[in-house]
């Protein structure tokens, strides 16, 4: 089965870490709808296979859509897919768009997953982000969405934001834990260049944390959520027990997946496409893709990125039926002095990173790729 993502790039403000294609120019939201529809139509064969598992509504911010535009890209996948076997279908969605009104039309559509950019649950830091909501309408829209029906909620954290630290993340943490959330997304600050963090600190303004806050924070964000019960089951992510996010995980498992909208990526298993990160270029032609044929060696290292950022890690036995048994015995040569350190896991036929090693995942990963 595959996946379906739909990047909607609009936002009423831009955030100072992003570094998703957006743009604040509303004014090009129904043209963009339009092109999305028409591509969706041209672009339904690129998949090998006619069977969805997950929807994903991503962006921008997709919950400036009203719910019945949402539910009409749906329709149209259901023309073209058999979404019978649908299991999750996610809009992510910015606290002060879900108003009541607004969830319980969203609950009369297909959605049944509501991913909310929380962030953090204090005002300051918020502003420091340049965010467009409070603390406290963060905290209405937890609980509004709840009692609109939705029982599938998760959350996205964003920690090691220089001038705030432990003390404002653990109570942001224990605050959502509170608020019995199913799934958090906690992300380290990455400072962009083409972001206004990225900016600032061109011109000396704007330092990032070092490494001993990056790795306090981290193993504060691993001990909470997991002492709560939370698997820590990808390097960001966390979930309760049948909460994983299907979407996100399919990327990680190399499952084939269709990407609509301006900047979105596609693959089918060899190739990878995606559509230009300009919505000029996007309305004039919806088909101007490009795209690049993986060779072996890139597919082996995308699989060696993609399984060592989870916890089920690489099964040996895979990896070998799919690019042979001298790649994993290579493998193995280039592991042996990070397992050695602790820092990889070999057990039952699987090579990992242990979850609170997931902040080195970077150059373990790299000593591990496959050179030219």
């Amino acid at each position: 089965m595959a996946g379906l993502y739909f990047h909607i790039p609009f936002c009423k403000r831009i955030c100072a870490y992003c570094d998703f294609y957006k743009s604040a120019d509303l004014r090009l939201r129904e043209p963009v709808i339009d092109a999305m529809h028409r591509e969706l139509r041209q672009e339904a064969g690129f998949l090998p296979e006619r069977c969805l598992r997950t929807i994903y509504f991503g962006g921008g911010t997709p919950s400036l859509l009203d719910p019945e535009t949402i539910q009409s890209f749906i329709d149209q996948a259901a023309g073209l897919f058999d979404c019978s076997a649908v299991e999750e279908c996610t809009l992510e969605a910015n606290p002060d768009d879900l108003t009541p009104d607004y969830l319980a039309r969203l609950a009369r559509t297909r959605v049944n997953r509501l991913s909310i950019g929380v962030q953090s649950l204090n005002d300051d830091e918020l502003r420091r982000m340049n965010r467009r909501h409070t603390a406290q309408t963060a905290r209405n829209a937890i609980r509004l969405a709840r009692n609109a029906g939705f029982g599938n909620i998760t959350v996205d954290v964003i920690f090691g934001v220089p001038g705030f630290g432990a003390e404002i993340l653990q109570r942001t943490l224990s605050e959502l834990l509170d608020l019995d959330v199913q799934h958090v997304s906690a992300y380290h600050l990455t400072v962009e260049p083409q972001t206004a963090f990225g900016r600032l600190m061109a011109r000396g303004k704007f330092t990032p944390v070092g490494e001993r806050v990056s790795e306090e924070e981290y193993l504060l964000v691993h001990r909470m959520l997991t002492d709560a019960g939370f698997e820590h089951y990808e390097i960001s992510n966390y979930a309760r027990s049948g909460y994983r996010a299907l979407h996100n995980s399919a990327y990680w498992q190399g499952v084939p997946y269709l990407g609509i909208g301006p900047a979105a990526h596609s693959f089918d298993g060899q190739q990878r496409r995606w559509a230009p990160a300009d919505i000029g270029r996007y309305l004039a032609d919806p088909d101007c893709h490009e795209s690049e044929r993986l060779s072996l060696r890139d597919r082996y290292n995308e699989t060696v990125m993609t399984a060592l950022r989870t916890a089920r890690g690489i099964d040996l036995d895979s990896l070998a039926v799919s690019f042979g048994e001298h790649r994993r015995k290579t493998l193995l040569d280039a592991a042996k002095p990070w397992i050695e350190a602790g820092d990889l896991v070999l057990r039952n036929g699987r090579l990992y990173i242990p979850p609170e090693h997931f902040l080195i995942s970077d150059a373990v990963i790299a000593a591990l790729f496959w050179e030219c």
